[in-house]
């Protein structure tokens, strides 16, 4: 299995409609929803499997958090039939924690155990958490050897980027390292800790990296319709991120399917999926971080966005929608 990179003559949905393996995990197709913490809950998740995301990836979820109290993260790890492939991301930087959250029952259902050692948001890092484990390799590979052993069997896998300050590059040291510990694939965000989401991905490094490593190597950063055939080739899989924000058709899109029911279906379907996971309050308020991206050239959009903010009900926020986007 290894890496599998694809490089021979074909088109380019051709060849992301092709299946890899994560261990022993099938994933059917090269396209994956890159966690976003704030935005990839269990409804985005759900949307991006319809719309033919291959894996999706809970927000991530602290380790040591689910070992003193579980419940509070239950709304973290809801998971949907949609997707064929649970995949958990958990976060942290001491591997007794790790190692006591994989015995918990609440992540029994997952198929991957994802760790999360990119996330460059400064209270992640204060903590050393996230990218911070960039600067410690010998710790984050006790991490990854911490979750192997504890996974049951479970493929685990790690998240990163390329480097911590602003012109470094320990990408092929750290990746090699992580897989020397036992991970399973990897997926490399092509921006340093310093650049958080400013700037090129440097997909120059990620295919150095996937030349370097004998586990699939999925790329992320700046993935989307108008590059995707350039990037073949220099990675297994690519994960797509915040492209995928209000616009969960682009996997259908980019692997040749059907599209999109519209605008206004997608959105209400949204809606209806945050209100049947978590409840009323909860979708009348989160969905207003999505509308943002979902309105962006809708005409009207301003005006439905500016009404979100006094919308407690879903069923006039349907109304709203349906008034506005409906027309679109």
């Amino acid at each position: 299995m290894g890496k599998d990179i694809i490089t021979t003559a074909a088109s380019a949905s051709d060849k992301l409609n092709r299946p890899f393996y994560i261990k022993d995990v099938k994933i059917k197709n090269r396209l994956t929803l890159a966690p976003m913490a704030g935005f990839t809950d269990a409804a985005m998740r759900t949307l991006a499997a319809e719309g033919g995301a291959g894996l999706t990836v809970t927000e991530m979820v602290s380790a040591k958090g689910l070992v003193y109290n579980a419940e509070k993260c239950e709304g973290l790890l809801l998971t949907s039939a949609a997707e064929g492939v649970r995949c958990v991301q958990l976060f942290g930087h001491e591997p007794e924690f790790f190692r006591e959250a994989l015995k918990l029952d609440c992540l029994k259902k997952f198929d991957v155990i994802d760790i999360n050692m990119g996330c460059p948001v400064p209270k992640i890092v204060k903590n050393g958490d996230g990218s911070a484990l960039i600067k410690n390799p010998s710790l984050a590979a006790e991490i990854v050897k911490a979750c192997a052993a504890s996974s049951g069997g479970r493929p685990v896998t790690v998240k990163t980027r390329i480097g911590f300050d602003k012109d470094e590059n320990v990408a092929v040291e750290f990746c090699r390292t992580l897989e020397k510990a036992g991970a399973a694939a990897i997926t490399l965000h092509g921006r340093t800790r310093a650049q958080g989401y400013g700037g090129q991905s440097d997909w120059d490094t990620i295919a150095r990296v996937a030349d370097s490593v004998s586990v699939p190597l999925i790329g992320n950063g700046d993935v989307c319709e108008e590059n995707i055939g350039d990037l073949i080739g220099r990675a297994t899989a690519f994960a797509v991120g915040r492209r995928a924000i209000g616009d969960p058709w682009i996997f259908s899109r980019m692997t040749g399917k059907t599209d999109s029911p519209g605008l206004c279906g997608t959105v209400l379907r949204h809606i209806g999926l945050m209100r049947e996971y978590y409840g009323e309050h909860y979708a009348c308020v989160n969905i207003r971080k999505h509308m943002g991206y979902y309105l962006r050239g809708v005409r009207g959009g301003k005006e439905l966005k500016a009404g979100l903010m006094t919308i407690d009900c879903v069923d006039e926020l349907i109304a709203a929608v349906r008034k506005i986007i409906g027309q679109n």
